[in-house]
């Protein structure tokens, strides 16, 4: 699957996309094996709370399931004026 990362998230990872083989069942696993992989994986998703995530550009919780899933998408909360 597509993983995207936005704004400040982007920056903390080094990359805007990448396609990963994963085994995960939900956001929550995703988040968990990509923290494990590296330290500024474990530095941007430090706290969720600041994060939202998109499947397939529809929002999601972190207990959603990727099966099926071909992009996931990390960001911050956006704010409109």
């Amino acid at each position: 699957m597509d993983v995207l990362y936005f704004a400040w998230v982007r920056e903390r990872v080094g990359l805007p996309r990448e396609a990963v083989e994963t085994e995960a069942a939900t956001v929550a696993d995703l988040v968990a094996e990509l923290s494990a992989r590296e330290e500024r994986y474990a530095v941007a998703f430090s706290d969720m709370a600041a994060i939202r995530v998109a499947l397939d550009q529809e929002l999601a919780d972190l207990d959603a399931p990727l099966q099926g899933v071909r992009e996931v998408a990390f960001f911050p909360p956006m704010t409109g004026g």
